[in-house]
C-alpha cells in the first residue's frame, strides 16, 4: 500500500505543473541536419537530443521567456530565446570544435555536460554510430578510451574496462533502455546478442569504473548505457543490408550478412509505436589451439597422454601400470558444431503520452534468438539460445517507475566436451578401450619388440579401430568387460561419416551428462526501479531519491544448478539517495554526494557511498578538474552460490551452504587401488570439496614431474563466499582549449577487498592429505594413482588486491574537417600471491594501450572516411577453461562512405583487421580474422 501511495504521488507531480514545449529543427550552416545534437534549457538541467533528422521536441516547467542552448560536436554553442509556449525554431549551427560538452544522463541520473560529469565517461553519439569503421556499432567500442574486448566468438563479444574480465564478465553491467540486459543464469552479458539495432540506437554511454553508489550491485568494473530512438521524434522506416567476407586461416573465406529494419510512428501526439527486426548470419572464428594441456609434445605421436586445448575427449585419462599415462583420442572443435552463427533481433514498443506534456508510459517486449559459443570452463555452443525481456515504464522528466522481466531457453545448446566424450563413449566404453590400449601396447613390447613410442602408436591404433598389431602369435580381439558384456566395443566415428553425425545428434539432445551434453537452462530475472528527482519541489540543491528489487529464479533441472529436484529463488533490492549542488561565484564548483544500500537475503547489507567534486575553470568555463571517490560491491552470481556441474576432470561446486549439501558424485578408483584392497567406487558431496584438507593444484603438477612428496603443499581452507567490494580513487581532467583542441585525462587507484575468484583443491580418494608425508603414505598412493578429485571452488580472497591506471584521449581538426583523435591506457594490478597462492587474479588486461583514429565525414561533396588503428602488448590470459599469453596486436580498420542525399542512403566500404594477421584476444577462443563489408542504408 505504501509503494501503491508513492507512485500516486509520483503521478500528481509529474501532472502538477504547468508545461512549456519547445520543438524545432537543428540545422548546419550548409541547411543539412544536424543529428544528435544537445538541446538544453539555460540554467537547468532539462535537456534532450536532437533525432536523425535533427528535430527535437522539449518541455519544461519554466515559464516563457528563456533561453535554450544547442550544441554539437563539431559546431559552435547557440542560444536561443523562448517567447512563448509550443514555439517552434530552427536553429543553425556553425562549425567549431566543442569535443566532451555533448549531454550525458549515466553519470549522475540527470541531465549534464560531459564536462561538468563526475567521473570518467565515454560516449557514442549518432554521428559517431554512422562513421564507425567497424561491422557493428557494438564492435565499434572497442575503439572507445578504457574499452578492451574478450572475444569467445564472431558474435560474442564481452567488454572489459579496468580489468579482471574473462568472457564471463559479472563485474560489468549493461543496461538496455534502463533494462539490465545479463543473462539470468549465467549474470554477465551476452554482448548484443539481445541489445540493439543500429537503426534504432541514439547514444551509447560508457561509465568504466565503480557505479554501485547509483546502480547497485555488479556494476562494479564499468557500466554500459544503450538508449534507444523515440517513436515520437524518429518516425517512418528505416533500412540497412550489409554483405561482406570473412577471412582466417583456418576457417577459410566465408559469406557474412546482416540486415535490419525499422519502422516507427507516431499516431497521435499521445500514441506512437517502433518496431526493430534485425538478422545476421556468418562462419564463426574456428579455434585450432593444439598446444597439449597436460604437457608433452603435441599430438599422440609423441605423446600418449596428450590433451589438446581444443581437441575434446582427450581429457579422458587414466595411468595404466607399465604403460603410463594415456588419454584417449579427441575431437576437434570444428567437428563438434557447424561453425554457423546466426542472430535475431526483434523489438515491439507502444508509447503513450495521455496529457500534453512529457508524462509518458512505454511497454517494450525485446527478443533475441542465436547461435554463438560461449567459453567458460568448457566451451558451450548457445544453439537457439533464446532470451527475452518485457517492460512497463513510466516516465516524465522528474522520475521513471519501471519493472521489468528476462527470461531464457537454452534452447538446443550443448557442451563440445561432454560431447566430444560421449561420441567416444558411443563406439567404445572407456574401460574397454584403456583395456585394448594396455594390452596391444604390452605386447607390442613382449613379442615385437616395440619401442615405448612404437608400442604406443600400436596400441592406440588397436584401442581405437580394433587393428591387432602385425606379427603377434594371436591377434589381438577387442576386450569386453564381464561387468558389462553390452558395453560397445566398436571403431572410432570419424567426423563427416554418417555414424559421427548420428552419434552427435544423439549427445546434443540427451541432458544426462553421464551420456549426453545438452544442458537445460530456463532461468528469470524479475526486476523494478523507482527513481524521483526532487529538482522542482527543492530548490536549495538537487536531490534525487530511488530503489530497486530484484529476485532471481533458477531453472536448469539440476543440468547447471543444483535444482534438479526444485527450482532456487533468492531476493536482492536496495535504495539510494544523491544530492548535487553548485557552489561559488558562477557556479564554478559542483558537488556530488550519493549513498545506497543494498541487502541480498543471502548476506548481509552493504553501503555504497560517493562523493565526487568538478570544478570548472577559464573565462569560458572550458577547463574542467574533478576528484571522485566511490564505493562498489558484487553479490557473488547465481553460479558461484549454486553450480553443482561434474565437467569431468574437475566438478565446480558453487559456495552457498544448501548447496553443499546438494552435490553428490560416486566415482570409480583405479585397478590398482582395488587389487590393494581399496573400496571399487569413492562418494564426495560438495560438503568434502570446502572442508576436508586439499592439495594445491600446482604442487600436484610438480608431484606429477618430481613424484616427490615434498612438493605437496596443502590449499587454504575455503570460506564461503560473501560480496565483493572495492573502494576508488579517481582524478581527472577535460578541456577544449581555444585551438580546438580536445583533451580528457583521467587516473584511478582502486583497493579491492574479500575479491571473489575461484581455486582449484586436489583431494585424495583416500588416505588424508598432509604435507612432509612419506612416499607409501595412502594419500600419496592415492595421488600417484591419479586417484583423486580437482574441485574449483568460489571463495574470496584473503589478501588485498590493488589496481590502477590512467588514460589520455586526444582530439582535434587538423586541417578544415579531417579530424586526428589518439588516446592512450595504461592498466596494471598487484597483490601479496604469498597470503593467498591459490587466488588466480585473472586481470586479462594489456598493461599499454593506444588508439588512434583519422577521418573526414565531409571529404567532398558526398563522401567520407575514417580509419581506426589500435595497438596493445601482450599479456598474461587466466581462465578456469585455460592459461595463457596473448601476443601483442596491431589492428587497422577504416571505412568511406558516400551519401545519396535523393533516397536518403549511405553506402558504406568497410573492413576490419585489413592486411593484418589472425589475432588472438581469449586463450582457447579462435583468432580473429579480416572481414571486408559493403552496407547501404536508408535512413529517411
Amino acid at each position: 500500500m505504501r509503494i501503491y501511495l508513492f507512485i500516486v504521488s509520483l503521478f500528481f507531480c509529474s501532472i502538477s505543473f504547468a508545461q512549456t514545449s519547445v520543438s524545432g529543427s537543428v540545422k548546419d550552416d550548409k541547411g543539412q541536419p544536424v543529428p544528435g545534437a544537445n538541446v538544453k534549457v539555460v540554467g537547468e538541467s532539462t535537456g534532450t537530443i536532437a533525432d536523425s533528422d535533427g528535430n527535437f521536441s522539449l518541455s519544461t516547467a519554466k515559464k516563457p521567456p528563456f533561453s535554450i542552448e544547442v550544441s554539437s560536436v563539431g559546431y559552435g554553442v547557440k542560444k536561443v530565446s523562448i517567447t512563448s509556449n509550443n514555439q517552434k525554431i530552427t536553429v543553425a549551427l556553425a562549425d567549431e570544435e566543442t569535443k566532451l560538452d555533448e549531454i550525458i544522463v549515466s553519470a549522475s541520473r540527470t541531465p549534464e555536460r560531459i564536462l561538468e560529469s563526475p567521473v570518467t565517461v565515454e560516449r557514442m553519439g549518432i554521428n559517431d554510430i554512422k562513421k564507425t569503421s567497424s561491422a557493428t556499432f557494438y564492435e565499434g567500442l572497442e575503439n572507445l578510451k578504457e574499452v578492451h574486448f574478450n572475444t569467445s566468438s564472431m558474435n560474442f563479444k564481452s567488454i572489459n574496462t579496468r580489468g579482471f574480465a574473462t568472457v564471463a564478465n559479472n563485474r560489468f553491467m549493461q543496461l538496455v533502455d534502463g533494462m539490465d540486459n545479463s543473462s539470468p543464469a549465467l549474470n554477465f552479458v551476452l554482448g548484443n546478442l539481445v541489445g540493439v539495432s543500429e537503426l534504432d540506437i541514439a547514444s551509447v554511454e560508457l561509465l568504466p569504473g565503480a557505479s554501485s553508489a547509483l546502480y547497485g550491485a555488479n556494476a562494479f568494473n564499468g557500466i554500459l548505457f544503450m538508449n534507444s530512438k523515440s517513436p515520437f521524434t524518429s518516425q517512418g522506416l528505416s533500412f540497412y543490408a550489409k554483405y561482406g567476407m570473412t577471412s582466417q586461416k583456418v576457417a577459410g573465406d566465408n559469406d557474412y550478412w546482416d540486415f535490419g529494419i525499422r519502422a516507427a510512428h507516431a499516431f497521435s501526439k499521445h500514441f506512437a509505436a517502433k518496431a526493430n527486426f534485425t538478422y545476421t548470419r556468418a562462419t564463426e572464428w574456428i579455434p585450432n589451439d593444439e598446444r597439449s594441456v597436460s604437457g608433452g609434445t603435441i599430438g599422440h605421436a609423441n605423446n600418449q597422454n596428450y590433451d589438446g586445448l581444443n581437441l575434446y575427449g582427450d581429457e579422458v585419462t587414466t595411468f595404466i601400470r607399465d604403460v603410463g599415462q594415456v588419454s584417449r583420442t579427441g575431437y576437434a572443435e570444428k567437428d563438434l558444431n557447424d561453425n554457423k552463427l546466426e542472430n535475431i533481433k526483434a523489438d515491439f514498443s507502444v508509447h503513450i503520452k495521455p496529457w500534453a506534456n512529457d508524462f509518458e508510459i512505454i511497454g517494450t517486449h525485446k527478443i533475441g534468438v542465436g547461435n554463438t559459443v560461449y567459453q567458460g570452463a568448457n566451451r558451450y555452443r548457445l544453439e537457439n539460445f533464446i532470451m527475452q525481456q518485457s517492460k512497463i515504464e513510466i516516465k516524465n522528466r522528474n522520475f521513471f517507475v519501471r519493472a521489468y522481466m528476462t527470461t531464457e531457453d537454452a534452447g538446443d545448446s550443448y557442451d563440445m566436451r561432454f560431447a566430444a566424450w560421449n561420441i567416444n563413449r558411443t563406439w567404445k566404453a572407456d574401460k574397454n578401450w584403456f583395456t585394448d590400449y594396455a594390452t596391444a601396447f604390452l605386447n607390442s613390447q613382449i613379442q615385437l619388440g616395440a619401442t615405448a613410442t612404437q608400442a604406443a602408436a600400436l596400441a592406440r591404433n588397436f584401442a581405437d579401430f580394433n587393428i591387432s598389431p602385425t606379427g603377434l602369435a594371436t591377434p589381438l580381439t577387442p576386450y569386453v568387460d564381464p561387468e558389462n558384456p553390452n558395453a560397445p566395443t566398436g571403431i572410432r566415428y570419424e567426423p563427416g561419416t554418417p555414424q559421427y553425425n548420428n552419434a552427435l545428434t544423439a549427445v546434443r539432445q540427451d541432458s544426462n551428462f553421464a551420456t549426453g551434453a545438452k544442458f537445460i537452462d530456463n532461468s528469470k530475472i524479475y526486476h523494478s526501479d523507482v527513481n524521483y528527482n526532487f529538482k522542482e519541489l527543492i530548490k536549495y540543491a538537487e536531490f534525487q531519491l530511488g530503489g530497486s528489487f530484484r529476485r532471481y529464479s533458477l531453472d536448469s533441472k539440476g543440468t547447471i544448478f543444483t535444482d534438479k529436484d526444485s527450482g532456487i529463488d533468492y531476493d536482492e533490492y536496495g535504495a539510494y539517495v544523491q544530492m548535487q549542488k553548485k557552489f561559488m561565484k558562477d557556479e564554478r564548483l559542483k558537488f556530488t554526494g550519493s549513498l545506497r544500500y543494498d541487502k541480498s537475503q543471502l548476506f548481509d547489507g552493504q553501503f555504497s557511498p560517493r562523493i565526487s567534486f568538478v570544478y570548472t575553470a577559464g573565462v569560458n568555463k572550458n577547463h574542467n578538474f574533478r576528484a571522485s571517490f566511490q564505493t562498489g560491491f558484487r553479490n557473488p552470481t547465481t553460479q558461484d552460490l549454486y553450480i553443482g556441474l561434474n565437467l569431468g576432470p574437475f566438478a565446480l561446486i558453487g559456495s552457498e551452504a544448501s548447496n553443499l549439501t546438494r552435490y553428490h558424485e560416486t566415482l570409480p578408483v583405479s585397478s590398482e587401488a582395488i587389487a590393494a584392497g581399496q573400496d571399487p567406487t569413492v562418494s564426495f558431496s560438495g560438503v568434502d570439496a570446502y572442508t576436508r584438507p586439499a592439495y594445491t593444484e600446482a604442487s600436484i603438477k610438480q608431484f606429477d614431474q618430481t613424484q616427490d612428496p615434498s612438493v605437496l603443499k596443502l590449499a587454504t581452507k575455503p570460506n564461503l563466499v560473501k560480496p565483493e567490494q572495492v573502494k576508488a580513487f579517481e582524478l581527472g581532467y577535460k578541456t577544449v582549449l581555444e585551438n580546438g583542441l580536445s583533451v580528457d585525462l583521467n587516473g584511478y587507484y582502486n583497493m579491492y577487498n574479500d575479491f571473489l575468484s575461484t581455486s582449484r583443491l586436489v583431494l585424495p580418494y583416500y588416505g588424508v592429505a598432509q604435507e612432509n608425508l612419506p612416499y607409501t603414505d595412502e594419500a600419496i598412493d592415492a595421488v600417484r594413482r591419479k586417484d583423486r578429485r580437482t574441485f574449483q571452488i568460489y571463495s574470496n580472497s584473503a589478501t588485498t588486491i590493488n589496481s590502477f591506471g590512467f588514460g589520455v584521449g586526444l582530439a582535434k581538426k587538423v586541417y578544415k574537417d579531417f579530424e586526428l583523435g589518439i588516446n592512450y591506457n595504461h592498466a596494471q594490478f598487484d597483490f601479496d600471491q604469498a597470503k593467498d597462492p591459490s587466488f588466480i587474479a585473472g586481470f586479462n588486461t594489456p598493461k599499454h594501450r593506444i588508439k588512434g583514429s583519422f577521418g573526414n565525414p565531409k571529404l567532398f561533396k558526398n563522401f567520407g572516411f575514417n580509419v581506426n588503428a589500435r595497438w596493445s602488448d601482450e599479456y598474461m590470459w587466466q581462465s578456469s577453461f585455460a592459461d595463457g599469453t596473448i601476443p601483442a596486436i596491431t589492428v587497422f580498420d577504416a571505412q568511406i562512405s558516400y551519401a545519396i542525399p535523393t533516397l536518403k542512403s549511405v553506402i558504406k566500404f568497410s573492413g576490419s583487421n585489413i592486411g593484418g594477421k589472425d589475432y588472438l584476444q581469449v586463450i582457447g577462443a579462435g583468432r580473429i580474422g579480416q572481414m571486408y563489408l559493403v552496407s547501404l542504408t536508408i535512413n529517411p
